[in-house]
């Protein structure tokens, strides 16, 4: 799902919502995500998961995909995201017993 059909579905299951409103709702509430994590707080939707950021060493192990030559990365701090339980359980649920 990509954020314009995530603003569709929200038009359609809240009638009073205009697509704009519903558009302005979904914008804020990334916006209030993005500004919380470049904060360094963390933010918890419960049922569905955590979002923070987590610091990551310089290492030397990347490659050029062009050249295959090793490639220095720098030290940063990157978003992570871990599933709530309820999440975790309704996707597992939702695709069946594991194929072989």
């Amino acid at each position: 799902m990509i954020k314009s059909q995530l603003i569709t579905v929200l038009s359609e299951r809240h009638p009073e919502l205009t697509a704009g409103r519903s558009e302005k709702a979904v914008n804020t509430i990334l916006e209030t995500i993005s500004s919380a994590l470049a904060h360094g707080d963390r933010v918890e939707l419960r049922g569905f998961g955590a979002f923070s950021v987590r610091f990551r060493e310089a290492r030397e192990n990347g490659r050029n995909p062009r050249t295959g030559e090793p490639v220095t990365v720098r030290a940063k701090h990157v978003p992570f995201f871990k599933a709530g339980k309820e999440l975790r359980q309704r996707v597992d649920e939702s695709r069946g017993p594991e194929r072989k």
